[in-house]
């Protein structure tokens, strides 16, 4: 299905983006859940890791900061990384899981460990983030009796109906959280969730964190040493997981048809687990001569400096 034909969806009046319920608030509200027996809700989020710089990692940072500060309990399981310390930080509980795992026996025995987890916490909304979590995580739910919330973050690839029925998990939810309008109408064309279902809920940002005034040169200076940038060539950053459809391909092969080794380049995204694509963009890169001029980092936990030490940033 074309892209025009997902945004032609017809908008229903007063309705919003493609006839879908929008929100003006960045990320949904604890009050939107209401209180359950004179007390706000325990929240828990599940998704694979903590270990990224993406939207799913940090949205789940923000919502687990938006619960605390209502006055619920923020709850997130996931297999851990950096981002832990910032759960914490907002007052949120983690518990560490291997819901990373796309191994079906160990994506069935966290049904159990969900629902154990749920029970024990008392917990009221189950909210997930992605795939191979969300199909442990909806058994959990239904075994518990839990409501159960998805966010569709992006547009995944379908190669046959199998595929199609592993991403048919993210549409299951009794409310699923599309962060705009384009993944709404994708999300009805493609899968057939009524309207009623779907919340348009554009990701935000906290323009405090990347204000340049609290971006001290000493961070800059610190990144540009760690990532060997300190030859005063122009930088030029593409942020974003490695996947094919972020385009750091085109990336590469923009960079090589430059025919320039006056500036340095740098893809910063973790692969998860994605080694074959990794292995091929070595391969591009070496392909076009370009190992002294583009550069990975797999995770950066300072991104206002980084956006402050490049020159250029490549968003796709």
């Amino acid at each position: 299905m074309s892209d025009t034909s997902i945004n032609e969806v017809p908008e229903e009046q007063g309705s919003g983006i493609n006839g879908v319920p929008e929100e003006q608030n960045s990320e949904p509200r604890l009050d939107s859940i209401g209180e359950l027996d004179g007390r706000l809700a325990t929240v828990l989020q599940v998704l694979p890791a903590l270990g990224g710089t993406g939207g799913v990692e940090r949205g789940t940072v923000e919502i687990a900061q938006a619960v605390v500060e209502s006055g619920g309990r923020a709850l997130v399981a996931s297999a851990g990384g950096l981002l832990e310390h910032d759960l914490k930080r907002v007052g949120a509980e983690h518990f560490t899981l291997p819901v990373d795992s796309k191994n079906p026996f160990v994506m069935w025995a966290n049904v159990a460990r969900l629902s154990e987890l749920i029970q024990k916490q008392n917990v009221d909304v189950v909210h997930v983030r992605s795939r191979a979590p969300a199909w442990s995580a909806f058994f959990a739910a239904r075994r518990t009796a839990r409501p159960f919330v998805t966010t569709f973050h992006g547009t995944y690839n379908e190669g046959g109906w199998l595929k199609r029925r592993y991403n048919s998990i993210m549409t299951r939810g009794a409310r699923v959280i599309a962060i705009s309008g384009f993944i709404a109408g994708l999300v009805r064309q493609r899968y057939g969730v009524p309207a009623s279902v779907i919340r348009v809920i554009h990701r935000g940002v906290e323009l405090e964190r990347f204000d340049p005034a609290q971006i001290s040169a000493e961070r800059v200076v610190a990144l540009a040493t760690q990532w060997r940038l300190d030859d005063g060539l122009p930088v030029v950053m593409l942020p974003g997981r490695l996947t094919r459809w972020k385009g750091q391909t085109v990336f590469i092969e923009a960079i090589a048809k430059l025919n320039r080794t006056n500036l340095r380049c740098v893809l910063v995204g973790d692969d998860q687990g994605r080694t074959g694509y990794h292995s091929e963009l070595e391969g591009l890169i070496e392909k076009y001569n370009l190992s002294e001029i583009v550069r990975f980092v797999d995770h950066c936990n300072d991104m206002p400096a980084a956006f402050m030490l490049a020159d250029l940033v490549v968003s796709a």
